[in-house]
């Protein structure tokens, strides 16, 4: 499991490790059931502080993508995928609604606005 560290990321270390791994188990990288290294020898290989690692394995279990147990390690959980794409679905109507309250205060016609977000879907360029 390869994890890149960006010093001039806006993104807490921490997060930078946890957006990775939930990268790797929704891209099919990391199974349900796969074992991810331990926090210390994770800590060694990108040379971080353990505590750094494992604020982002106590996120990443939290959030449901990985249980640990005692004395066995971590584990990429069966549930995360439905878990993550529910998430992301709530963000997205959140973002959708902004969109709707700015479309119904400027006039702008739902028509327009269902062009514009197939537009930025099929080309997200």
């Amino acid at each position: 499991m390869e994890i890149i560290i960006s010093s001039n990321a806006n993104k807490p270390i921490y997060e930078q490790i946890t957006s990775q791994i939930k990268a790797m188990i929704m891209s099919g990288e990391l199974q349900a059931g796969d074992s991810i290294p331990s926090m210390r020898s994770l800590a060694k290989s990108i040379h971080v502080s353990v505590i750094t690692v494992q604020k982002a394995y106590e996120d990443l279990q939290r959030d449901g993508f990985i249980d640990t147990t005692v004395g066995r390690g971590s584990f990429v959980s069966a549930q995360n995928r439905e878990f993550y794409q529910e998430e992301q679905q709530r963000i997205a109507e959140e973002h959708l609604q902004a969109a709707a309250e700015i479309g119904r205060t400027n006039n702008i016609s739902l028509a327009k606005l269902t062009e514009l977000l197939a537009l930025f879907y099929e080309d997200p360029d």
